[in-house]
Parts: structure tokens; C-alpha cells; sequence
């Protein structure tokens, strides 16, 4: 594989740099348990209960952490060997957020399954899920042999799937299953040693069966015609590594939730230390894993207040994975590859009757969603006095569709334009999640937020969000596909945000899960109107700056060469991008895809000049939005699926066709 990404080596790090580590570890062990809140009652009592807390919680959990983080090092060390991909690990690959979801599935819909024989059905059922979504991201980068950047990305489809699978079956349950979201997010708390055993055996399984593959992980490090020449059945060796370290990041899920990065960080700081040999690898990885784990839950420990960790310790890894996504990123030795644009579309000669049946086709498809429904008795078409009744509810959540659609396609061609990329998206580039930071932000600090402050928190992220990827990546260079793993890296930060946000488990929790799923069923009328009066003054002044887009396209130094101020350009066009990501996204949650779909098929339509693309995606996204809201709530009434959540069904699947129709590999 000619073009695998590659880490350079690195110096040598003074072995005392790991020793220090754990010992800073045990430092913070000790002083989580000197800073424990005292136990009321007699002091004979108090000191036996103390004795239990320490037996049968805080060591039980210190060995969680420590088995654990080796079992998520050894299987990072695994996928990133066998697949020659420094940035693989189970949370990178969908592993975890597969398994996270087949494990909500089981919790919710088979309660009995998880009672059988302690936690073996549990493992198998995460087990399950994390297969399930490691083949899927493969089988979509099979075409292209299984490059990082496209493995990568496959993996950010999938998680994102998933999560917003999850997210809307734990909001359809209610705060009944709140709790949920604490255990998703990776607690380490423990009551008795039984997680510990069921971690020491997975771990030692995995170990034994990593030293038994170590002739093949040595060979699997030359390319695939080489390896065959050496007589290894590559396919059956890779498929066997995979499934191992499937099981172990499996085994970890089912046991504590989803502990993000550390099989990301763990090789990565191994390689650092001058870690070459696979067999030092399968050493090392374990080691530093379980390192990382245990000093990031002693710091979650001596931060916590009133014997309640702050944030959960998976919460508080994930917080890790963007800022570590980013540092590798410039190491990697990748060729960026053409082929995932959108296919090519003749222009149309008449963009001015293209726009206008598009407006008839927004207007149809708002009629459909106004007049046609279920009902108990069946389906009816809403007329006069129903008609009448059922305005309130409806008109509403169509406006507010509408409105956010239009302003996610809109978003997404300016981002397009912005960046030279043609999957750059709200969503895709981290911009969607930043926007909900902003917002978490603002439930977490003001009591009683308004609607004005919650959008203004959202618009502050996201701009945030969307300055910090362009700032990188100019200072890095990235071509268009490292920008991708940016936003990918930046997503990644916010999301982990959000999550030690959910796992508060309180009412501001319930409103941001409420959020993430994207339901328009709560909007009133004023606060369509809103939506519709900022879409329209924020798309407004993007036909004005129809030849910004058009030379923006051509790169930065040829804009400049033909008196384009470039810099304020992008401002302008970020700035613009950010605010209308941050008002959809308040109204449709931050998991759509809509922003990367309505560009493309504006595209595919014929619009190619700026104006005209940044009216046509609007156009189409809005109606793309306004049916996604409509079948969630026909498709399964009485029940109704976030219209968030049905946008991302439709767009991760074309997502998933746009990275399948590039070339393959050597093409």
C-alpha cells in the first residue's frame, strides 16, 4: 500500500517520562481518597463503612480503570497494526457507538437479555453492535484499500448513525431512562470486584490471542502482495485481528460504556516513546492504556464534589480525542485522493425556471405535510374545519423545517465554497456540534435562558467551532481531505462536551438530549416566524455575493491575484456559515446531514454558479427538511421520530454512497 499513512519516526522519550505518569497517577488515586467526604455517624461506624467504600468501590474501581484502559490499548495497538492506520481505534471506527447502540436496544426492548448468565449476553450484544458497525465502515473502505482517511470517515458516518439512533430511543423513553446516558458516557463507579474479574479474563483472552497472532501482525506491516508471498491468507488474518480486538473494545463497553481515544492515545504515545517492534507494541499499548485511564479517572475523582464525579471518566477521555485527532493529523503521510465530489452535472442553460420549479416543488411537498396524515381511524386529508384545528400544530413545525433546512443547505454550499471540499458540511466539519457547546453553555450558566440567548450561545459556537478548523488548517496545510479529519476532530471534542452535559441527568440534560434529536413538535407559532424571517435575511446577502463564491472556488491564490480581499472573504462567508448553522440546528438538533446533502444535489442539478447553488440548496434542503419531519411523524404514529434524527437516516446513507463511488485504490 504505497500511500498508507505513515508516523514518522519519532525520538526516543526518556523511559522515567512513563514511570512519571504513573506515578502522577497514584498521586491522584491517593488524593482522591484523602479528599473523600467524610462518612456521619459514630467513628467506629464510620471507619467500617469507610473500610467497605475502600474495598469494595474505590480499589474495585482503580483496577476497573487500570484493566480497562489496557484492554481499549491492546485493541487500538490491533486495528491500527492490522490496518496500517495510526488514527484507528473503536471509537474512530464506529465500534463503540455500535455497541453502545445494540446495548440501548437490548436495555430497552429486551431487559431480560441482559439478566442471563451475569454479562455474558450483555457482552455478546455489544459484541454484536460493534461488529456490525467495524464492517460496515470496511466494506465501505474496501474499495479504496482501506485508506485512513477514508476508514476514518466511514467511521464518523456510522458513529453519527448511531448516536443519533441511540440519543432518539433514550428521548422516547423519557428520564425513565436517563440513566442511560451516565452509563454511555463510560462511569467507572463500581460496587464489588465482579467488573474487575470479567475484565482481567477478557483481557487476558485478548493478550493470549494478540502473542498467538503476532506472526501475522509482523508480516501484515508489508503490503498485501507481499504478504501473500509469504503464504499468509491476508483477508482471513486481518478479519481474525479485527474480531480480537473487536471483542476487547466490546467486552469494555458492555462493562463501563464507551471510553473514547484511549486506543487512539495509547499507541500513539507508545510509537512517541520509540515503540517499533510488534511485539513491544503489544507490551507497551496495554501499559500506557492503562496509565492514560487511571491518571484521567484520578483526575475526575479529585475534581469531583460531594463524592459525585464532575463528568463521567469516558465523558472526560473524549475530551482528549479532538485535541490528540488534531496532533496526529499533520503526521500523517497521506495522498489525498480525488473522487469524492459529487459526480459531474451539465450546467443548466435556464437557472431562473430551474429555481422556480424548485420553489413549486417546496411548496408541494409543505402542502403534503399541512394537509395529509394518520390517524386512528386511518389516513385523511385535512380540509376545512380539521384543516382549521390542526393548523396550530402543523403549520408550525413546517415553517420551522422549512426554515432550517433552507439555512443548513445554504450553510453547507458557503462552507463548500469556503473550503474546497466537497463533504464539507455543518455537521461534517465539527460546526453543528460547536453550536451545541454554545448552547450547553448557555443552559448550564443562566437559570431560565430565553430563545434569544440559547440561538445567540449556539451562533458564538459555531463560529468558534468553524474559526478554529479554518485557523488549523491553514496553518497546516491540510488538502481537502485532512480537513475533513479535523472537523471530524473537532466534532469530537463537542461531542464529548455534550455528553458530560447529558450525563448530568437533570432537566438542563433532558433539554439538550431534546435538542440533539432535532424535534420541531415543541415550536409555536412566533417561533417559526422567526426561523423564516433570519433565513431569509441571513441568505439574503449571499445572492449579493455570488462572484465572491465564484472566485473563492478557485483557490485562494488565484482570488487574491484577481483582487479578491481573501482574507475578509472567508470571514465574511464563515461568520454568514456559523449563525445560519446555529439557528438550524437550535430548531433540528446537530445530526441532519442535511447541510452536506442540499449542496450536492444543487450541484447535480445543474446550478453550478455560487448565487444560484446557495438558492437551489436552500431550496432543496428545506424541502428535503420539511419531508424528513412529515415521515417522522407518519411513519410510526402514534409515535413521532425527530425530524433531526430521520434527516441523518436519509443523509448518513448518502454520505455512505458518496464515499463508495470513489475510485478504488490505484485507479
Amino acid at each position: 500500500m504505497a500511500d498508507v499513512a505513515r508516523m514518522p519516526r519519532a525520538r526516543r522519550a526518556p523511559p522515567l517520562l512513563w514511570t512519571g505518569l504513573a506515578g502522577l497517577a497514584a498521586a491522584l488515586f491517593a488524593l482522591a481518597l484523602l479528599l473523600r467526604a467524610p462518612i456521619p455517624g459514630d467513628p467506629a461506624t464510620a471507619r467500617a463503612l469507610e473500610q467497605v467504600v475502600l474495598w469494595q468501590s474505590l480499589l474495585p474501581r482503580a483496577a476497573v480503570a487500570l484493566l480497562a484502559g489496557a484492554a481499549l490499548g491492546l485493541a487500538g495497538a490491533l486495528l491500527q497494526r492490522v490496518l496500517r492506520n495510526p488514527i484507528a481505534d473503536p471509537s474512530t471506527l464506529g465500534i463503540a457507538s455500535g455497541a453502545q447502540l445494540a446495548l440501548t436496544l437490548s436495555a430497552i426492548y429486551a431487559p431480560l437479555l441482559g439478566g442471563l448468565v451475569g454479562a455474558v449476553p450483555r457482552e455478546m450484544v455489544a459484541l454484536a453492535g460493534g461488529l456490525a458497525a467495524v464492517t460496515l465502515v470496511l466494506a465501505l473502505g474496501w474499495k479504496r484499500g482501506l485508506e485512513p482517511v477514508t476508514v476514518a470517515l466511514s467511521g464518523m458516518t456510522v458513529s453519527l448513525i448511531a448516536s443519533a439512533l441511540s440519543a432518539a430511543l433514550v428521548l422516547s423513553h423519557g428520564e425513565y431512562v436517563m440513566s442511560l446516558f451516565i452509563w454511555g458516557a463510560g462511569s467507572l463507579h463500581q460496587q464489588g470486584w465482579g467488573g474487575a474479574i470479567t475484565l482481567l479474563w477478557r483481557l487476558v483472552l485478548g493478550g493470549a490471542a494478540a502473542l498467538l497472532l503476532l506472526r501475522p501482525l509482523t508480516v501484515l506491516a508489508l503490503d498485501d502482495a507481499s504478504a501473500r508471498s509469504l503464504g499468509m491468507a491476508v483477508h482471513g488474518a486481518r478479519l481474525l485481528i479485527i474480531a480480537v480486538a473487536v471483542w476487547l473494545a466490546a467486552s469494555v463497553t458492555a462493562e463501563v460504556g464507551v471510553i473514547g481515544f484511549i486506543g487512539l492515545a495509547a499507541p500513539a504515545f507508545a510509537r512517541l516513546g520509540g515503540v517499533r517492534a510488534p511485539r513491544a507494541m503489544l507490551i507497551a499499548a496495554p501499559a500506557l492504556g492503562a496509565i492514560l485511564l487511571w491518571l484521567t479517572d484520578g483526575v475526575v475523582q479529585v475534581t469531583a464534589a460531594g463524592g459525585a464525579d464532575a463528568i463521567p471518566t469516558g465523558a472526560a477521555t473524549g475530551l482528549l480525542g479532538g485535541p490528540l485527532l488534531l496532533w496526529l493529523l499533520p503526521k500523517l503521510a497521506v495522498v489525498e485522493r480525488p473522487g469524492l465530489a459529487a459526480p459531474a452535472a451539465r450546467r443548466l442553460r435556464r437557472p431562473l425556471a430551474g429555481l422556480a420549479l424548485l420553489v413549486v416543488a417546496l411548496a408541494a411537498v409543505a402542502a403534503l405535510a399541512l394537509l395529509l396524515g394518520p390517524s386512528y381511524d386511518g389516513w385523511s386529508l385535512a380540509t376545512g374545519d380539521l384543516l382549521a384545528d390542526l393548523w396550530p400544530f402543523r403549520a408550525p413545525r413546517v415553517a420551522a423545517a422549512a426554515a432550517a433546512g433552507a439555512l443548513l443547505g445554504a450553510s453547507g454550499t458557503l462552507m463548500q465554497r469556503l473550503t474546497g471540499n466537497p463533504l464539507a458540511g455543518p455537521e461534517v466539519l465539527g460546526v453543528s456540534a460547536g453550536a451545541g457547546v454554545g448552547l450547553a453553555a448557555v443552559l448550564l450558566t443562566v437559570a431560565a435562558p430565553s430563545v434569544a440567548m440559547m440561538m445567540g450561545g449556539s451562533a458564538v459556537g459555531a463560529l468558534i467551532a468553524l474559526l478554529l478548523i479554518l485557523a488549523f488548517a491553514a496553518a497546516t496545510g491540510f488538502g481537502p481531505e485532512r480537513l475533513l479529519l479535523g472537523g471530524i476532530a473537532m466534532g469530537a471534542t463537542g461531542l464529548a462536551i455534550l455528553s458530560a452535559v447529558l450525563a448530568l441527568g437533570d432537566r438542563r440534560a433532558f433539554l439538550l438530549l431534546g435538542w440533539m434529536s432535532g424535534s420541531t413538535d415543541r415550536v409555536d407559532g412566533a417561533q417559526s416566524l422567526a426561523a423564516l424571517a433570519v433565513a431569509v435575511l441571513l441568505i439574503a446577502p449571499c445572492l449579493l455575493l455570488g462572484r465572491w463564491l465564484d472566485i473563492l472556488s478557485l483557490g485562494g491564490p488565484v482570488a487574491g491575484a484577481l483582487g479578491l480581499p481573501v482574507t475578509r472573504t472567508r470571514l465574511v462567508l464563515a461568520a454568514g456559515a456559523a449563525l445560519m448553522t446555529a439557528v438550524a440546528t437550535f430548531f433540528v438538533g446537530p445530526l441532519s446531514l442535511i447541510g452536506l446533502i442540499g449542496p450536492h444535489l444543487a450541484r447535480l442539478m445543474g446550478f453550478a454558479r455560487g448565487a444560484a447553488q446557495v438558492l437551489a440548496a436552500a431550496l432543496i434542503s428545506a424541502a428535503l427538511m420539511v419531508l424528513a419531519d412529515w415521515l417522522g411523524r407518519t411513519v410510526a404514529f402514534p409515535y413521532q421520530i425527530p425530524v433531526g434524527l430521520f434527516a441523518a437516516l436519509v443523509g448518513g446513507p448518502y454520505l455512505v454512497w458518496l464515499l463508495r463511488r470513489g475510485p478504488a485504490k490505484g485507479a
